[in-house]
């Protein structure tokens, strides 16, 4: 890798170490770190803004990035190491007429468009294109499913082998995709983040490479680009408000360090109001925001995707909402599984719960009247509904079989 195209800055010493070698955690603070507390020492990845913008206006500087889909700002050589898949460049649908909103719009970033499903291939996607480069051929990850499917099915296509470890109560339908991919699932009797724990155990102990979310810096460069296709999806005129399901901290942590890319090479004026949605059932990041001392809450949520009781990338996600002014928002489970009925039924957009949770969060500031009458605002949706099946089984109600004559079937239809 080009020596002077990035460097590494830890998130809490600011202490820099050049990027021409990858690091998980600042070595000075990684130290100090315990089990039951979010890690400190996450580092963010900062590349040389000045040469990248200098001589360009942000015409040409913007056209420029598009067209090399913005290699300048990831950490990767070349494009060609990225796999064939078709990873990212997921669609925006304007949804605003559905929920009847009087001027207010609303739009869906639909990323349940990805590969396997899930908002989680831009990060795996990214990881294996840098491990390819430096010809690694393992991958280790703990995941509650999405993040285990993405890079199982990522590594699949890469020829990379794929290892990870799951609670074994994660839903039925990202492990069946797990293995079906060929990864080496390991079940792991306990919670998520125990499985991220042994996980990176497992990774000193062989050392095998670590996808884990915010262990591993470059999860949080895949998950930015969603940033950069917004900014071309919206031609620079950015939504005033994103709304972003919460669990470890990296997705809305990829989010903001994408606008703030863009913001350093001055092709956006402001940073988007984004509003982190999590679960009040696993709300352990937005409890301990602005909290001087961390507590868990353990607890439990029809959202697995964002059931987290140590917050990964906790210090980080927190930053950056402290500093552009973003907000979190709890939601109950009722509220969630509500507004995933409601995107299913009126778009026809089918969300796993986590990934719902941004329209609970949406319609729950709208019914608070904290979201200006003629605003933009968008609503990412981070997984298919097809994740799993079982969390929305209370929403839907199956008819009970007719004999097959024209008779039943008026009586079913009340016609």
């Amino acid at each position: 890798m080009d020596a002077g195209k990035l460097i590494f800055r830890c998130t809490d010493c600011g202490q820099e170490y050049p990027g021409h070698t990858f690091m998980y955690l600042c070595p000075a603070c990684e130290t100090g770190n315990r089990a039951w507390l979010p890690p400190k020492g996450v580092l963010k990845t900062v590349y040389n803004y000045r040469r990248i913008g200098e001589g360009k206006d942000s015409g040409l500087l913007a056209a420029q990035l598009q067209k090399s889909r913005y290699l300048e700002l990831l950490p990767i050589q070349h494009l060609k190491s990225l796999p064939r898949l078709k990873v990212g460049n997921t669609p925006v649908y304007n949804v605003s007429q559905h929920f009847h909103l009087e001027g207010m719009q609303l739009f869906v970033k639909d990323d349940s468009q990805n590969p396997t499903y899930s908002f989680k291939d831009r990060a795996s996607a990214l990881v294996s294109a840098y491990a390819r480069e430096k010809e690694i051929t393992t991958i280790v990850a703990a995941s509650t499913g999405n993040a285990g499917s993405s890079l199982a099915g990522i590594c699949a296509s890469q020829g990379q082998k794929a290892i990870v470890f799951v609670p074994a109560k994660a839903p039925m339908a990202k492990l069946t995709q797990i293995l079906m991919y060929g990864a080496k699932l390991v079940p792991v009797d306990g919670t998520y983040d125990q499985a991220f724990d042994l996980s990176m155990e497992v990774s000193k102990e062989f050392g095998f490479f670590n996808r884990n979310t915010a262990f591993n810096p470059f999860t949080i460069e895949g998950k930015k680009t969603v940033a950069f296709e917004l900014f071309e999806q919206f031609v620079g005129k950015m939504p005033a408000r994103i709304f972003v399901p919460v669990g470890d901290g990296v997705i809305i942590s990829g989010v903001y360090k994408g606008f703030e890319d863009l913001l350093k090479l001055g092709l956006i004026e402001t940073m988007p109001e984004i509003v982190g949605v999590q679960a009040a059932g696993s709300n352990n990041l937005a409890s301990n925001f602005q909290k001087a001392t961390f507590a868990i809450k353990p607890g439990v949520t029809c959202a697995d995707s964002i059931a987290v009781d140590i917050p990964r990338n906790f210090y980080m996600a927190c930053q950056f909402v402290d500093k552009y002014n973003g907000r979190f928002i709890e939601v109950s489970d009722e509220e969630i599984l509500e507004a995933s009925t409601l995107l299913s039924r009126n778009t026809g957009l089918f969300a796993e719960p986590a990934s719902a949770a941004s329209l609970a969060g949406f319609l729950k500031m709208k019914t608070q009247n904290s979201i200006p009458e003629k605003s933009t605002n968008l609503l990412l949706l981070t997984g298919s509904g097809l994740k799993d099946l079982k969390a929305v089984q209370s929403s839907i109600k199956l008819a009970e079989p007719i004999s097959a004559t024209l008779q039943e079937a008026k009586k079913i239809l009340e016609l």
